[in-house]
């Protein structure tokens, strides 16, 4: 069967100076809390098919919605950390559509009085693009089931949702990526969301318009990738369509991969028959509940990446970036540089204590080692390839750094190995790499030290093991 290629991956993809591109953004996302937006159904909504809802998320009659403060909170941050001018009233409407996985018939969201309105997201040198993205609106909402084939599983809906919506600033397709990154970091860090796309807890939409006619939306695309190879190859048959002299007309794409493709006109506001939500009071706020909030914020990414990558710290954008994701190993990784106070601390967390979890193919866990046990290891007498062989066992055995000395043999004495012994041996049966070094390739010793090492299984220094074979050459 032959694959399909898209316009993207056949051509170099450039932007045309005499057809511009216009794009806005729609995010919705979903809140980290336990329970959902207007009931007490748990939001494990991975589980079981259909064990997670209440009669009030099956849209069942005479059930009544209340408001779970819980994901007011989380949304009130994302609006904080987003600069956004919280509203003192906002109110919950009801946005009809009839689709399988919406069983109220209705979706309850914020169309006249958002949550809040006129923000901006800046994009900076930590995001290799630049430009103020400003965001029209925050809305709290709910979100829908999901259909698997015939069946539609419930467990979903009611999750609660935040939907940002920015203005159209995005000038070229790097700025979209950036800003989606930008967002997914923001959220994930302050705890907001887990950040997913692949998962849907982060579920985009983007509107591109080109030569400011009839924008076009591409809905529910799943991954960055996805986001970046979708608006290449709609903006591209946008330009080839204006260049035939064809109409662009306003509708909404849906992304199979390697193509948009039409699947409804664009609805607008009249053709979702909003209506204020009669069984949800509005929200009043105090003026001073933003003040509030951001004093109980911790550092926002940016602030933590321009101190991680400056003095003492030091740290290259990616490893700071993927500090940020887990809480928990910023703190380890805090902890620990403190406490050795050493130039290779990096070095020591990056380079060997990362590396020997992923070559067991495991992925990271403070709870494995503590930062003083790290510190412990980095400090020790033993040689490097000792070292090693001590992390890989504790991160393989889960064992305590007295358990993995003792059974890897390495408390025995170095000293009673007799190292001039084993260094002349060696000389003597690598008469070839001996001869390299008389004439003249010096660097041919490391080929006798890592044969000393191996025999020696790390527990004498190299540097002592160079020196040795320094003296008798």
């Amino acid at each position: 069967m032959l694959r399909r290629l898209s316009v993207s991956a056949i051509e170099p993809f450039k932007l045309h100076p005499d057809f511009k591109f216009k794009c806005g953004v729609e995010i919705h996302t979903q809140l980290k809390t336990k329970y959902k937006l207007f009931s007490l159904s748990p939001t494990g909504f991975n589980d079981n098919c259909n064990t997670k809802v209440s009669y009030f998320d099956l849209g069942l009659p005479g059930t009544q919605p209340k408001l779970n403060p819980e994901a007011l909170h989380l949304a009130l941050k994302a609006c904080v950390a987003l600069n956004m001018k919280i509203q003192p009233f906002s109110k919950f409407d009801r946005k009809h559509y009839f689709y399988p996985d919406q069983p109220l018939g209705y979706q309850v969201t914020q169309h006249f009085h958002p949550l809040a309105n006129d923000g901006v997201l800046e994009l900076n040198e930590f995001d290799n693009a630049s430009g103020k993205i400003e965001i029209e609106t925050v809305q709290l909402e709910q979100d829908t089931g999901k259909k698997y084939g015939d069946i539609i599983d419930y467990n979903r809906a009611g999750t609660p949702l935040i939907e940002v919506v920015t203005k159209p600033d995005f000038k070229d397709i790097n700025q979209v990526y950036a800003f989606i990154k930008k967002y997914q970091l923001l959220v994930r860090h302050l705890n907001i969301c887990s950040g997913d796309l692949e998962t849907g807890a982060i579920r985009v939409d983007v509107n591109i318009s080109v030569n400011d006619n009839p924008r076009v939306e591409l809905k529910n695309l799943g991954t960055t990738g996805d986001i970046v190879s979708a608006l290449k190859y709609e903006y591209t048959e946008q330009v080839k369509r204006l260049r035939a002299g064809e109409r662009i007309v306003q509708e909404t794409k849906s992304w199979d991969g390697y193509v948009t493709k039409a699947s409804r006109s664009k609805e607008n506001a009249i053709d979702y028959r909003y209506v204020p939500d009669s069984e949800l009071p509005g929200i009043h706020l105090s003026p001073e509940i933003g003040d509030e909030i951001r004093a109980s914020m911790p550092e926002y990414p940016d602030q933590l990446l321009s101190r991680l990558t400056s003095e003492p710290y030091n740290l290259q954008l990616a490893h700071a970036k993927n500090l940020l994701i887990e809480p928990e190993n910023l703190r380890f990784y805090e902890t620990f540089f403190d406490k050795l106070n050493h130039p290779d601390a990096n070095k020591w967390m990056f380079q060997e204590l990362i590396t020997a979890f992923a070559k067991l193919d495991k992925e990271f866990d403070v709870n494995v080692i503590s930062p003083d046990t790290l510190v412990a290891i980095a400090r020790s007498e033993y040689s490097l390839v000792s070292k090693r062989l001590i992390l890989r066992y504790i991160v393989e055995n889960h064992a305590s750094l007295e358990m993995a000395i003792a059974n890897l043999n390495l408390a025995s004495d170095s000293q009673a190995i007799n190292i001039d012994e084993l260094c002349s041996e060696i000389v003597k049966s690598n008469s070839d790499v001996v001869k390299r070094i008389h004439d003249g390739h010096k660097n041919a010793i490391q080929v006798l030290v890592g044969k000393a090492i191996k025999v020696t299984r790390g527990k004498v220094h190299a540097k002592v093991i160079k020196d040795t074979f320094d003296k008798l050459l």
